[in-house]
């Protein structure tokens, strides 16, 4: 059965600081990383590291913008288009 703290209990751990490797982060985090604040210069990213991450996932293909396939340009060309 679990404890119930008496009021004065609440009381003092109310007025506890928080613990030291607690912090607290005001402002947009990496939209990669999820972990530190986003930086001037590499903003939305944390760190340079982040920013070559996220573009190696675009390169790599994990990204993928939804809908059909664009037709490939360098097929051979429609016989039907080319009517003079």
């Amino acid at each position: 059965m679990p404890v119930t703290p008496t009021p004065a209990r609440r009381r003092i751990e109310a007025d506890r600081p928080p613990p030291y490797n607690t912090r607290v982060i005001t402002g947009p985090l990496c939209v990669l990383c999820h972990r530190r604040p986003a930086d001037d210069p590499w903003r939305p990213f944390c760190s340079e590291r982040c920013k070559l991450q996220d573009l190696a996932r675009w390169l790599d293909g994990v990204y993928r913008v939804p809908g059909e396939s664009a037709p490939d340009r360098r097929a051979a060309p429609d016989p039907d288009e080319s009517k003079d």
